[in-house]
């Protein structure tokens, strides 16, 4: 396995953990073709799976252009180096079920248009039709997957809700909803959102598969309070939540839930980790690594 390494951050989970040391590092900026294409060639890289990004919603909205530069410029950056050097038989990208934005219809299907209202949506919205514009003008082996919100252990992204919810239950302290609890989400394991990933570049050895957006989610939209009255139930009660909002923060859409019939059906994916049994995995992860 190669991992492109722009830097290397000694407290990052990344060193850490270890997991460099179970890769081939590749110095590169996702931004330099020129540098992309010489770790490809370098390596002999066949197979991209494109997961870099900047993926926090509030950082985005603060400051766009960071955001904006490392997903669509280092998109179309990976994807030219892909172009240019040849021989990469199969190319995964991760788009976002934020692409869609606010839709009236749901739940949300891969032939809906995209119609993203914040930066960092119009980010995942551009890498999406980016990377599906390299599969029908130059034929690329591209598929692209479209994740609800993907949870379990190791995220240390503490603004987001499952992270920031186990975060205070560790510290003995009461969780905080941002928002009325009641907007609904739909939930993906992260073992499950790995099997995706597989699956989507399984897809590229059928022709007539490429350049497809498959999505992936648990199918079943999950009221924000619900889920945090889970993890509270399985860090063993006693609290109730701190709920600062009256509805949706003012990027978030108040449903969103994915139509995963398609992958489902093509590619034979569904998910294993049903909600409860994944919130439990992900709580023990925490519990274990926040009293240390």
């Amino acid at each position: 396995m190669v991992a492109l390494r722009r830097d290397a951050d000694p407290r990052s989970r990344f060193a850490a953990d270890g997991v460099g040391e179970r890769c081939a590092l590749a110095a590169a900026d996702l931004c330099d073709p020129g540098a992309l294409a010489s770790a490809l060639d370098e390596h002999g890289v066949t197979s991209v799976y494109h997961l870099a990004s900047h993926s926090i919603v509030e950082a985005a909205n603060r400051s766009p252009l960071p955001t904006w530069e490392a997903n669509i410029r280092g998109t179309y950056s990976l994807l030219e180096a892909c172009r240019v050097r040849g021989g990469v038989e199969r190319i995964v990208v991760a788009s976002s079920e934020r692409a869609y934005g606010n839709q009236e219809e749901l739940p949300f299907r891969e032939d809906l248009a995209l119609r993203p209202g914040f930066p960092y949506a119009v980010s995942k919205a551009c890498t999406d039709m980016i990377a599906r514009s390299y599969a029908s003008t130059y034929g690329l082996p591209v598929a692209v997957t479209r994740l609800a919100n993907v949870y379990g252990p190791g995220d240390v992204n503490w603004s987001r809700l499952v992270p920031t919810t186990a975060r205070a239950l560790a510290l003995g302290e009461r969780p905080v909803i941002r928002s009325d609890g009641s907007p609904e989400r739909d939930f993906l394991y992260v073992d499950d959102a790995a099997a995706v990933y597989l699956a989507a570049g399984a897809s590229l050895d059928r022709p007539e598969l490429r350049g497809r957006a498959w999505n992936a989610g648990g199918g079943e939209p999950v009221p924000v309070r619900e889920v945090v009255g889970r993890l509270i139930a399985i860090a063993g009660g006693g609290v109730e939540p701190y709920v600062q909002g009256s509805r949706a923060p003012g990027d978030e859409v108040d449903r969103r839930v994915l139509d995963t019939s398609a992958i489902r059906e093509e590619l034979g994916w569904a998910p294993e980790w049903e909600l409860e049994r994944g919130l439990r995995a992900a709580w023990e992860w925490y519990a274990r690594v926040l009293a240390t």
